[in-house]
Order: C-alpha cells, then sequence, then structure tokens
C-alpha cells in the first residue's frame, strides 16, 4: 500500500528531474537567446529582398482594401497570399506579395510598370481612396515601412506612404508613382552567440556552426518618401520591369505630378538605397515604438495611479476599523444584551436572516461571473506575457490570437466557478448542465451577434475587413470543439467541489426594506466612477492605437494599471455593500455586481466620446457602427470582468462579516 501511494510522486519528481535537466542543458547549448521578435536574416551582398504589401487603411474610414483593388503593378508571378494567423485574418490584414524587389547594398532607380489608359471605375476609386486618406503598408523583412512628415515644424513618423494627395486650392487629385526607399542595415558578423526567435518565418536557431552564414547585413530600418511624378508615356512603354532609370527628383510644381484622370497612363517606378546604420537588430523595433506625448502619458499615468491608491487605501482603513468597532462591540455582548442591541440598533447586524437569501435571476449572475472569471484571466495572462516581451509587434495578429486561445481554454474555470456558485445559492446540482452551457454560451454569443452584424456591413463595403465565411466555420469549430466540452468540464467540476456553506441561516419570511429617499442604483451608477479614474488615461492610448494606427507597447504600465483597477473595483464593491447592509438592504448580489461593472458605462460615453471629438475624420454610417460595435463589445467585456471581480470580493466580505457573528 506504501508503494502504491508513493509511485505517483516519485513520477512527478522524475518528470521535474527531467524537465531541469533539459533547461540546464539549452542553457548551456547557448551562449545567449533572444526573444520575442522573428527570426533574423541576414543578408549577402546583391541578395534579393522581396517587399510585402499589406491592407489599405485609412483613419477616416476604418475599412481596410486589398491592395490590388487599385491599378497597382502586379508581381510577374502573379499574387501570391501569404500564409496569415487567426488575429491577422481577424483584424483584416491581408498581406501579399509584391512587384517592389531590392538587392542588398545595391542602389538603383527602377522602372515598375505602366498601366493601361485608367477607365471611369478606376479613376473614381482612386479618387475615393486619395480622398479618405487611405494608406499603403509595406513591410520589408518584417518591418513595416515608415515617413517622416512636418507638421508645424515638428518631424511626425508615420508608417505607411498614402496612395495620392489632394492640394487645398484645386479640385484634382494626384496619384503617388514614385517612391524613394531608404534601407538601414547593420554589418552583422557571426560570433558563436546562438539565437533564438518566433516570427513569421517560425522558429530559428543561428548557431555556432553558422557563423559563416550568418555573418552579412541585417535589415534595421525601412524608410520612404513618396512623390507624384508625371512621366511620358510614349517614352515609358518601352521599358520592361525592372529595367534601370535616371534618377529623379521629386518636382515641386504641381503640373508635374502625375493627374488622376481617365485615359492617363500612370508610370510607377521606385528608387532604393541602402544605408549603414548603428541600431542592433533585436532595437529596430524601438523607433516605431516612440509613442508621441510620451512624458505626457507617464506622468499622467503615475498620478492617477498615486491619487486613486491613496484615496482607495484610506477609504479602506477606515472601513476596516468601522467593521471591526461593531463586531468587537457585538461579540463583547452576552446573549440578552445582544437581543436588546438588535430591537435597539439598525444596520448590517438586523439583516442576518436574509442576507444569503437567493437573489433574483440566479442562474444570469452564475453565468456572468462565470464568464467574467474566463475573460479577467484571459487579459491578467495576455498583459503579463505582453508586459515581458512575449508578444512582439513584429508577430503581428500574435497578441489577438492568443487572447483568443487563453479564452477558450479557460472556459474550464469559467464553468468551475459559475457552477460552484450555483450549487451554493441553490443548495442542488441539479441544473449544472444548463448554467454550462449558458455560459460557453452568452459572451461569445454577444461578440458573434455583433459582429455578424458589422460583417454583413463590411461585405456590402467589399472591405477585406470582413470576416471570411472559412474563418467563420473555423471560429464555431473552436467554440465548439474547444471552448463548449472545457467549460462543461469545468462544470462537472464544479459539482464535484465542496460547496460554499453559509455562516447563518435565512429566515422563511423575508425581511422588508425600510424605504429610501433616493433609488439604490444611483448609488451604484456613481460608483464606477473610481474604477474609471484609473482607466480612462490608459483607454485614450488603446483606443488611439487601435483607431489610429498607432503602436501600443507600454504593457508594463497597463499591467500597474490592470492590478490597480482591480484592487479598486473590489474595494469599492465592498464599500458599497457595506453600505446597504447598514441601511437594512439585503438585495446586495446584484447590486455588488454592478457596482463595479458600472465602469463599463462610463468607458462606452467615453469611446462615444473619443469618437465626436477625437475621431471627427472618420466618415461615413459604415465606419461609425463599426467603431460603436467594437465599443460595445470593449464595454460588455469590462462589465464582466470588473462585476466580477467586486461581487466576488464582495460576497468573500459578507461571508467573513457574519461568519464572526454569534448566531443561536
Amino acid at each position: 500500500m506504501g508503494f502504491f501511494a508513493l509511485k505517483p510522486k516519485t513520477k512527478m519528481i522524475s518528470a521535474v528531474y527531467w524537465f531541469l535537466l533539459f533547461v540546464v542543458l539549452l542553457l548551456q547549448a547557448c551562449d545567449g537567446f533572444y526573444l520575442p521578435g522573428s527570426y533574423m536574416h541576414t543578408y549577402t551582398n546583391r541578395e534579393p529582398i522581396v517587399a510585402k504589401v499589406n491592407s489599405l487603411t485609412s483613419i477616416e474610414t476604418e475599412l481596410p482594401f486589398s491592395y490590388y483593388s487599385l491599378p497597382y503593378c502586379k508581381p510577374l508571378g502573379g499574387v501570391k497570399k501569404s500564409a496569415e494567423n487567426l488575429g491577422e485574418l481577424l483584424m483584416g490584414d491581408q498581406i501579399d506579395n509584391s512587384p517592389y524587389r531590392f538587392r542588398m547594398n545595391v542602389n538603383e532607380t527602377v522602372f515598375l510598370c505602366i498601366t493601361n489608359p485608367l477607365s471611369e471605375h478606376e479613376v473614381k476609386l482612386l479618387k475615393q481612396r486619395t480622398r479618405d486618406l487611405y494608406q499603403v503598408n509595406m513591410i520589408l523583412d518584417n518591418l513595416p515601412v515608415m515617413r517622416f512628415a512636418n507638421q508645424n515644424g515638428v518631424s511626425i513618423q508615420w508608417t505607411g506612404f498614402p496612395v495620392g494627395f489632394s492640394p487645398t486650392n484645386g479640385n484634382d487629385d494626384y496619384i503617388i508613382n514614385h517612391l524613394k526607399f531608404t534601407v538601414l542595415v547593420h554589418e552583422y558578423v557571426g560570433n558563436g552567440v546562438e539565437i533564438i526567435g518566433t516570427g513569421e518565418e517560425g522558429m530559428g536557431v543561428i548557431s555556432e556552426a553558422d557563423d559563416n552564414k550568418a555573418s552579412g547585413y541585417e535589415i534595421v530600418g525601412f524608410e520612404v518618401v513618396p512623390c507624384s511624378i508625371k512621366y511620358d508615356p510614349e517614352v515609358m512603354t518601352k521599358l520592361h520591369m525592372y529595367d534601370n532609370i535616371t534618377a529623379v527628383k521629386c518636382p515641386a510644381e504641381i503640373d508635374k505630378s502625375q493627374i488622376i484622370r481617365e485615359q492617363e497612363r500612370v508610370s510607377f517606378t521606385y528608387e532604393v538605397e541602402f544605408v549603414k546604420s548603428n541600431t542592433r537588430w533585436p532595437s529596430r523595433w524601438d523607433a516605431y515604438l516612440k509613442m508621441e506625448g510620451a512624458r505626457v502619458h507617464w506622468f499622467s499615468i503615475l498620478n492617477s495611479l498615486m491619487v486613486i491608491f491613496f484615496l482607495a487605501g484610506i477609504v479602506f482603513v477606515i472601513f476596516l476599523r468601522t467593521v471591526r468597532r461593531d463586531l468587537t462591540r457585538y461579540e463583547e455582548l452576552d446573549k440578552e444584551a445582544q437581543a436588546q442591541m438588535n430591537e435597539e440598533l439598525s444596520g448590517w447586524k438586523l439583516v442576518v436572516g436574509d442576507v444569503f437569501r437567493e437573489p433574483d435571476h440566479p442562474k444570469l449572475l452564475c453565468v456572468m461571473v462565470g464568464d467574467g472569471i474566463q475573460i479577467t484571466w484571459m487579459a491578467v495572462v495576455t498583459i503579463i506575457f505582453a508586459a515581458f516581451g512575449f508578444m512582439s509587434p513584429a508577430s503581428r495578429g500574435m497578441l489577438l490570437t492568443g487572447m483568443i486561445f487563453l479564452y477558450l481554454f479557460l472556459g474550464i474555470a469559467a464553468g468551475y466557478v459559475a457552477v460552484r456558485l450555483w450549487v451554493t445559492i441553490k443548495g442542488t446540482t441539479e441544473g449544472w448542465r444548463s448554467v454550462s452551457w449558458s455560459v460557453a454560451c452568452f459572451f461569445p454569443g454577444i461578440v458573434f451577434v455583433i459582429l455578424t452584424t458589422l460583417n454583413f456591413m463590411l461585405w456590402g463595403s467589399k472591405s477585406t475587413g470582413a470576416i471570411p465565411i472559412s474563418l467563420y466555420f473555423v471560429l464555431l469549430a473552436l467554440w465548439f470543439c474547444i471552448s463548449v466540452p472545457l467549460t462543461l468540464l469545468g462544470g462537472y467540476f464544479g459539482t464535484r467541489a465542496e460547496p460554499i456553506k453559509y455562516p447563518v441561516r435565512t429566515n422563511q419570511i423575508p425581511r422588508e426594506i425600510p424605504a429610501r429617499k433616493y433609488p439604490s442604483w444611483l448609488l451604484v451608477l456613481g460608483a464606477g466612477t473610481l474604477p474609471f479614474g484609473t482607466l480612462f488615461i490608459e483607454l485614450f492610448f488603446i483606443l488611439s492605437s487601435i483607431w489610429l494606427g498607432r503602436f501600443y507597447y507600454v504593457f508594463g504600465f497597463l499591467l500597474i494599471v490592470l492590478l490597480l483597477l482591480v484592487i479598486v473595483c473590489a474595494e469599492v464593491s465592498v464599500v458599497l455593500t457595506y453600505m446597504h447592509l447598514c441601511v437594512e438592504d439585503w438585495r446586495w448580489w446584484w447590486k455588488a455586481f454592478y457596482a463595479s461593472g458600472s465602469v463599463a458605462l462610463y468607458v462606452f460615453l467615453y469611446s462615444i466620446n473619443y469618437l465626436i471629438f477625437d475621431l471627427q475624420s472618420l466618415s461615413g454610417p459604415v465606419s461609425a457602427m463599426l467603431y460603436l460595435g467594437y465599443s460595445l463589445i470593449m464595454a460588455v467585456a469590462i462589465m464582466l470582468s470588473t462585476g466580477t471581480i467586486g461581487f466576488l470580493m464582495s460576497f468573500y466580505f459578507v461571508h467573513y462579516l457574519f461568519s464572526s457573528v454569534k448566531i443561536d
């Protein structure tokens, strides 16, 4: 018997031993490693480098379109789509090969192609994309192209370049048909350092045996200056793709630019210059991650954190002292004095027989708490990984893909918490399957309905942001083949777990709640302002990164804000619950949930404010509906997450409070 009892433990120790041995050997084999980012590719002189193109994007419409929906030059071998992950597909990315190709350290000016005479449809499309401020997004060695512009004497960096431009003093539009590329390269000499990285090329390792192969040049920057140049069609038709031409200068006169009108033939050219840089390959993304107004961003975040933490700390300390005094006074009395005190005093002590009475709509409460657990842990784990650098912007779509799979596998935790709460409230396991199914379908169902509605709009606009039918089936398969079974499994474990026992008995007849001068929901709505205070500054930068095409990569501060938000939500909900119990209102369950969950209302209102005042350029009803639809999904997720945090903390508090009271 003793042998069989020790055998699993021995196996576990053996497994840990082999795992640690593997880690030690891995560290011994590596002189160093780099994580995260894409696999470093080194190029030799004159080695071909092929640029890729992503979807055309605009902050005016937020509707992405395919690069080849416009009359651009196509590669000789035809258009080929790059393999994309789940996150890239959901974000509307469509990465294709392009005719732009370079040779390492070869500076040249190249002719690409000349279009057929532009048709009426092509002219209309080019003009519309130009006036909607659409940007062309190119990628070289996994780096997006960057351009610099001067506005009011300040140099501003952007990713991508415009389709065209429209002068303020005229009605004509002009197309960008000449690109001046600058490729920054760093000379790399293999020194036996092993480099491990992940990216669109997958896992890659450079070992000591590959020293000679690894030596070469690495791309650390990709910049562009876009121009519009009117060429002579008769001269350009004699050229072939990739023929070298004489260097050209961007014209300052508007009449020397290529106008967009019918029967015009547009010639596309580009030039490339390779410039040596001291920037190392691991630091090449630093230029993209610099945020405008960074000093204001950091100062505002720190200021909000300190003020709110100080305020919440004071409230919590005062509150603890009040409860402790009440408990001490109550426990020091004998039974007769306690009975007399119950008759003379009002407050939370009078609702002993009702405080754990079953709430209204208990199944819905259990479902929302279960989904809240799933969303909260998904957010926490994702932000922790991102804060430690595992969600590199070099791996496009990785953040969203990771969030989706985390959500799917956390269904087991959602089912467990929801069913255990259900069994605690009802006192029986009957109906746990229905609760588990509801947990698996509640929040995903809301998201599915909203996304489907938005998708019909995107299909009507022929945008690449529309989710393909095939991807719909993939998402449904992930939902019903992974999330639902895991949620049911978690629910089963919830039935096996011991239900939480109430410290007091519930009376058969509910106690009458005294009339109040003001409705309690006003206090519940007002409670959401304090959690919103911890969130709104970071929310501005998150919305800017989503809708204005900026990179967001200060996940360290986001992690601090998330932790502070959890603390404030818990404290606000507990304080509000205590206030309701003090006025003999024993219906605290839903109020505890919405006390912290009401922050979602302010988040949604702030999103509308951001749409009106910060996204003034957003045009068209489809774009506005797209923005409001995604904002609604975000608000519902925040409500479930913050509401769950507040409810669980309040439940623990009420359980602790009444287990400290002496009851016959």
